[in-house]
């Protein structure tokens, strides 16, 4: 299944298999898109555990290789438990009873399905996407979502200031960089910001998975959450990724921008492998070695 990248029917097929065969698995949903997919929730870790952390990925449809990445985690994750074992010297009996981890490996399926599947006939806005795509029926480079709007611009980060930027600069709905109307305009979005304000007190840090360019981000405008420089750095050498800070677009109305400005939580974007997105899939197996460790520590290091 790793050799390819996973569209929305066979992302479900997968996390609906994980679930019946694992009863660490618990498989649900956030929301729906704007197309009406249900967006899926994987939580992993008893329902009593008192701290939690989310990870999320494929705000941009053109990297999708994110959500492999993470669906081998969770596969990787109800392995172990089985065995109650070691994974990356973490006792998985102590994760599971003490930590959740909130998993929404697919919050763009619209974008990916356009990237991966095309466009269909039925589809209520066809013409108008197309026209947004400069009239062209190939949406591989897309990172959008169904109607347009880049996803992780659509959060209330300095969302205003971003507008008279893209006004600036003529960004329109198409297949990256504009923001929507307003935050959280778009149905995924919300969906997401209202999973987090509900779990918001047992949360204590994010994750959001991108590519390319193996960089960590973990301050917005300055603001750097208590805890967040250390755990920063604990990313990097497990990772080997870089610290960075975002400059120009990547400054304005991210998930992490909104997390650490309206809530001060240890917040992290991952720009995970090199190259041009989408990046191949032979580069899974490299970008989950390199985050794998990561994925099963970041719980504990609250």
């Amino acid at each position: 299944m790793y050799k390819k990248e996973l569209d929305y029917k066979s992302l479900i097929e997968h996390l609906n298999e994980l679930s019946r065969e694992n009863e660490c698995v618990d498989f649900s949903y956030i929301g729906t898109s704007l197309l009406n997919r249900s967006i899926p929730l994987v939580t992993l870790g008893d329902k009593d555990a008192k701290k939690g952390v989310l990870y999320v990925s494929t705000h941009h449809a053109s990297e999708n290789i994110c959500t492999s990445a993470l669906v081998r985690f969770i596969t990787d994750y109800a392995s172990a438990y089985k065995r109650m074992g070691q994974v990356c010297q973490i006792n998985l009996r102590y994760l599971y009873k003490m930590r959740k981890i909130y998993i929404v490996p697919m919050l763009n399926p619209d974008g990916v399905e356009y990237r991966l599947n095309g466009i269909s006939n039925e589809n209520p806005i066809r013409d108008r996407v197309i026209a947004y795509n400069g009239g062209n029926e190939d949406f591989t480079n897309w990172n959008s979502n169904a109607r347009g709007v880049d996803l992780n611009h659509n959060y209330d980060a300095r969302f205003e200031e971003y507008k008279l930027l893209e006004k600036e600069r003529e960004i329109y709905a198409g297949k990256t960089k504009y923001s929507g109307e307003y935050p959280e305009s778009e149905p995924e979005v919300s969906a997401l910001c209202n999973f987090i304000r509900y779990n918001i007190n047992t949360l204590d840090g994010v994750i959001s998975f991108h590519t390319q360019g193996e960089e960590i981000y973990y301050s917005s405008q300055g603001i750097i959450p208590k805890k967040s420089m250390h755990i920063s750095k604990i990313i990097s050498r497990m990772t080997r990724y870089e610290l960075a800070e975002t400059s120009d677009t990547a400054s304005y109305g991210g998930l992490t921008d909104w997390l650490i400005t309206k809530y001060e939580k240890p917040s992290f974007t991952i720009e995970c492998g090199k190259g041009q997105n989408p990046l191949d899939m032979k580069n899974l197996s490299e970008i989950y070695t390199r985050i794998k460790e990561l994925l099963f520590t970041f719980p504990i290091l609250f």
